[in-house]
């Protein structure tokens, strides 16, 4: 049997002018995935702390927070680990890096890691891999008229 625990993720949703949001292509053996840039919060770390280091792995990229948009507020196990309850974080994040993003922009940290923008107006949440990635979409769906994309 294996130990319960909490898993921390937190990620940044990245808008650019043409209101495009960042996402991120990965590969885990078999299951490939789409989901918001970011990762596992790491011990003696804060979320803060964390976003920003794994924009700086993932794309070597230095982010500003602009505010807390949703932390789940729903039972989900990890799609990777069984025996995990996520818990994870989403920041809306600014960068005045944007233009070293294009589409299909390698990842820095990994061989099977890719990033590209999607048109928040064309993209449906089911185009992302994980629920909660999806909840947070439709919330931002709904939410951009109160966002500013500068």
């Amino acid at each position: 049997m294996y130990a319960k625990k909490f898993n921390i993720r937190v990620y940044g949703l990245l808008i650019n002018e043409k209101h495009e949001l960042l996402l991120s292509n990965e590969q885990k053996g078999d299951f490939n995935f789409t989901k918001f840039p970011g990762g596992g919060l790491q011990w003696g770390e804060g979320t803060l702390d964390c976003l920003n280091r794994e924009f700086k792995e993932e794309l070597g990229i230095e982010i500003e927070v602009v505010r807390h948009f949703y932390t789940t507020d729903f039972f989900q196990l990890s799609a990777f680990t069984a025996a995990d309850q996520l818990m994870s974080i989403y920041y809306l994040v600014s960068s005045k890096n944007l233009n070293n993003i294009q589409n299909g922009t390698q990842g820095i940290d990994e061989e099977n890691h890719t990033f590209h923008w999607e048109s928040i107006e064309l993209l449906s949440a089911d185009q992302l891999t994980f629920p909660i990635d999806q909840r947070v979409f439709s919330l931002l769906q709904k939410s951009t008229d109160q966002i500013s994309f500068d």
